[in-house]
């Protein structure tokens, strides 16, 4: 406690990191206070049944990476996950198309002209999205809408605001990122979540308090151990990046003979990070997009795909984990190119042929790495499903895993070490000096 108060005071010590600090919390509550402005022409006292839907299921996700605007009606319902979701597109798209590729190689203005792009894509998905929001709040409060209204009427400006707010958002992320602490955008995805946590933890203690003749306090605190270990694993997640040694001779520059220095293949057991997360969640949004506005009389299959906690829906969403850890990774690491690099800088490894043998080798490597990988991160992504099986609240188990809690910790620390490195500038002592938190290589948020 003592080193974070002196690290508080060294903070505020140093002029450009203080108004970096102050600016990140002035756009954060810009941020928090738009989530609560209702859009104009709604009723918030008739928004119950909307908020009982986004309490539970595949909804409360939506609520949660919103802040709790989508529930509220307001003008931030949509968040920043239509930009996300383009952003994943345009990572996609700059893999498999040639033109793409090549914009990526001409540097700054590349990457501003597919920032652009990317841009126009969010719009897109904000002109699709939010009007099928405005429908969903249309079935689930009709007397939502002020009177004197139609939702004919009231269906454009609202879509244009929706697609504003988002936008807005957007620029204040990159606000952040430019003029603040860390990576904006997923500063404000991790406000967003970390918003429902006192909330929710205040509602679990209360629930096992009610039952502590039946060992409530007993669960709750093996709730807390639990939840301790999966941060750890998180942290091993997000942080941890394991290398493949594999000793090769590396031809010394101006002598005959070989060098006998360890090296290492950049294969990382976690090299897909939490993206088969991200796409296996947005493949299961869609079973929600096609029947949210349909009637209640859904089947067992239907349910059971729109319930988080059920046993298809995560042992779809584990398969869908695994699948895209392989492709995610066959489509980021190319082992020919890097047998072709070992090759061009007079590497190579003992007992394998340079060239076509040293690819095949590496891929074989990768497929043995790919599988525990993924399977760890799948089980983290099911741990709040695993966790309602102790009958923790909805709520409260969505802290025990899955994207929301790896973006919490990948966040946290991305910003504990943009903050060191001011510090460190200036020469001061940091939180991150200890090692035991210090990046090694970590990966990045999301």
């Amino acid at each position: 406690m003592k080193k974070f108060i002196e690290t508080l005071k060294n903070c505020w010590k140093i002029e450009d990191l203080r108004m970096r600090l102050l600016i990140t919390i002035l756009f954060v509550a810009i941020y928090r206070f738009g989530s609560f402005v209702v859009l104009p022409g709604i009723n918030p006292a008739n928004l119950e049944k909307l908020q009982q839907q986004t309490a539970g299921g595949l909804m409360s996700l939506l609520d949660m990476f919103s802040g709790g605007a989508f529930s509220n009606a307001s003008i931030f319902a949509l968040g920043i996950m239509p930009y996300i979701s383009a952003s994943i597109v345009m990572q996609l798209v700059a893999i498999a198309v040639p033109s793409f590729q090549k914009m990526q190689r001409e540097g700054e203005s590349g990457r501003k002209k597919i920032m652009q792009y990317t841009r126009y894509l969010t719009v897109a998905i904000l002109l699709f999205q939010a009007p099928s929001y405005l429908m969903n709040l249309k079935m689930q409060s009709p007397g939502a809408l002020a009177s004197g209204l139609s939702w004919s009427e009231f269906m454009v400006p609202a879509t244009i605001i929706l697609a504003a707010g988002s936008m807005f958002i957007l620029w204040l992320g990159e606000r952040i990122t430019d003029k603040g602490v860390g990576n904006g955008i997923s500063l404000i995805i991790m406000i967003g979540i970390i918003a429902r946590l006192p909330q929710s933890f205040f509602q679990e203690i209360s629930s096992r308090l009610t039952a502590i003749t039946g060992g409530g306090l007993i669960m709750f605190i093996a709730e807390i151990l639990i939840l301790y270990a999966v941060i750890c694993a998180a942290i091993l997640l997000v942080q941890g990046t394991r290398k493949v040694p594999v000793q090769y001779a590396k031809k010394l520059v101006g002598n005959t003979q070989y060098g006998g220095a360890r090296q290492y293949i950049p294969l990382k057991l976690f090299a897909a990070n939490v993206m088969p997360i991200i796409f296996a969640q947005a493949l299961m949004f869609i079973p929600l997009a096609i029947v949210q506005y349909s009637s209640d009389n859904l089947g067992w299959f239907t349910r059971s795909l729109l319930d988080n906690r059920s046993l298809l829906y995560n042992v779809v969403y584990v398969m869908l984990i695994v699948a895209f850890t392989y492709f995610y990774t066959a489509i980021t690491l190319n082992p020919t190119q890097m047998a072709e690099d070992m090759k061009r800088n007079n590497g190579f490894i003992p007992g394998v042929r340079p060239g076509k043998d040293t690819a095949n080798y590496i891929e074989e490597i990768m497929s043995r790495l790919t599988l525990p990988g993924s399977l760890f991160i799948a089980f983290i992504a099911i741990m709040p499903a695993l966790a309602g099986l102790l009958n923790v609240q909805q709520g409260f188990a969505q802290f025990f895993g899955g994207t929301s809690l790896l973006i919490l910790v990948g966040v946290v620390i991305d910003t504990l070490q943009q903050i060191e490195s001011h510090l460190m500038m200036r020469h001061y002592d940091g939180l991150l000096n200890s090692g035991r938190t210090r990046p090694q290589h970590g990966l990045s948020a999301y």
